[in-house]
């Protein structure tokens, strides 16, 4: 089960880090990648971080986002530096057993947390 958390209202320029918790003993083993959906569009990739922490970005992000996880926590975090109004829409994360940027390998799925970046 995921969990993701830390979305909020945030001004342009701005940073939200947001976090995904999971359970069970072997999240370590999953790759873990952040999407999301604005009204009025289809869901995007975002980040991606592997197993052994290696990471890719969608272009848009790259430079601005940095994705981590602290197996430790059973956490992934997405770390989100200037923040712009494009940046809006419902985050989510995923686990699956393969790093990829395609939502059909990811086999489980958080509930989604809001970003509203404002002008």
């Amino acid at each position: 089960q995921l969990q993701a958390s830390g979305g909020g209202l945030v001004q342009a320029g701005g940073s939200l880090r947001l976090s995904c918790a999971a359970s069970g003993r072997t999240f370590s083993t999953y790759a873990v990648g952040w999407f999301r959906q604005a009204p009025g569009k289809e869901r995007a990739f975002v980040a991606a971080i592997s197993r052994r922490s290696n990471s890719y970005y969608t272009d848009s992000v790259k430079d601005r986002f940095t994705i981590s996880r602290d197996n430790t926590k059973n956490t992934v975090y997405l770390q989100m530096n200037s923040l712009k109004p494009e940046d809006t829409a419902v985050y989510y994360c995923a686990a699956g057993l393969n790093l990829s940027g395609s939502s059909p390998y990811y086999d489980y799925w958080g509930q989604g947390t809001q970003v509203t970046v404002s002008s």
